[in-house]
């Protein structure tokens, strides 16, 4: 147990000083070729004219490199790497049980962070390009959305075939069997919390919101003596909280979509590896508040033909009331914070009564 709980915090520490020590080099290497938008978004999400987003964050937006995500998943690439290289050139059990790369538990949630990594690579590449014709530049909404489906149809199946699971959890309640449904279920899941990415776009909130969510998802992990899926989770957080440490005002990089998709495709495969899909939308709560406006602002200005909010996704509505942004931020870190442990509770103690 001591030692599990090592190789948890540990690992995680270690991600977090990586992290740290990395971003002298990427921010060199951001600012050295200007590696941010070269001119603000002309739409907004929910569509129409980005007139209420300018007034706010038009000098932001165009000044601040993206691409700051690669912190986050460099750290987890390169402790795997270090790790099971050090406990196949140094054979014993204390290697051994640190080495955190497992078929069951970790290969696919780090095979999706990396894919989905590399997808919001390009996509801010080719946003800092100038390219693409989606509301902030980069790769077209159709296009991230058939990524995204592609890598979702790979867990699906592995899940389904590899490891045999067909079924949901439900806290209280008990199994459901989806049988082959599984398999778009598990796709339709992560599109939804890829949805919750529109939660970026305030420096320092994406950050400390998926702190919050990956380590809630690592104490349950732990608790279902997932050691090392626990560890992943909270080496995801440790990379996270160091790009935080750079990213709270005046932020020196913006996550990006590198970080967006990886982080959002992975906590959709960790959260079916714990089998405690069913209180996502309670750990998660920012995320689909965040899609929730966005998509209430869309309906109500196609049917009713106004607006609910200032400006969608929600954070932002805060803003353009006046909120000062840092007042936006510390409040939704802490409803994160409490959705979190509400949810970790429902998990724990609705399993071991359903």
């Amino acid at each position: 147990m001591a030692l599990d709980i090592f190789k948890i915090l540990g690992l995680s520490a270690l991600s977090f000083l990586i992290g740290v020590l990395l971003t002298p080099l990427l921010t060199s290497f951001l600012y050295k070729y200007k590696l941010w938008k070269k001119q603000p978004r002309k739409n907004a999400l929910s569509g129409g004219e980005a007139t209420v987003f300018n007034q706010i964050h038009k000098e932001k937006e165009v000044g601040t490199p993206r691409m700051g995500g690669m912190l986050i998943w460099l750290s987890v690439a390169i402790i795997a790497i270090l790790f099971s290289f050090l406990a196949e050139t140094f054979p014993g059990d204390l290697m051994s049980k640190l080495n955190f790369l497992s078929r069951n538990q970790t290969w696919l949630p780090i095979f999706t962070l990396i894919a989905g990594s590399l997808i919001g690579f390009f996509d801010d590449l080719f946003v800092v390009l100038g390219g693409g014709k989606y509301s902030g530049g980069g790769i077209s909404l159709i296009k991230r959305l058939f990524f995204v489906g592609i890598i979702g149809l790979v867990g699906a199946l592995w899940f389904y075939y590899k490891l045999e699971v067909s079924n949901l959890l439900v806290p209280f309640v008990g199994n459901f069997d989806f049988g082959i449904l599984f398999i778009p279920f598990f796709v339709l899941v992560m599109y939804a919390i890829f949805s919750g990415g529109v939660i970026d776009g305030i420096d320092g909130l994406s950050g400390g919101i998926f702190a919050a969510i990956f380590s809630a998802y690592g104490a349950i992990a732990f608790f279902q003596n997932q050691i090392n899926l626990a560890t992943l989770c909270g080496i995801i957080a440790g990379g996270i909280l160091a790009f935080l440490w750079f990213n709270i005002p005046p932020a020196r990089f913006y996550m990006g979509e590198t970080g967006i998709i990886g982080l959002t495709t992975t906590l959709t495969v960790i959260a079916f590896l714990t089998d405690a899909v069913a209180v996502l939308p309670i750990i998660a709560f920012p995320l689909f508040a965040a899609s929730g406006s966005v998509i209430i602002q869309i309906f109500s200005k196609k049917v009713f033909h106004r607006k609910v909010f200032r400006i969608a996704p929600i954070h932002h509505h805060f803003e353009a009331l006046g909120w000062p942004s840092y007042k936006v931020v510390m409040r939704f870190w802490i409803i994160s914070i409490i959705f979190a442990m509400v949810g970790v509770i429902v998990a724990l103690w609705g399993t071991s009564i359903g």
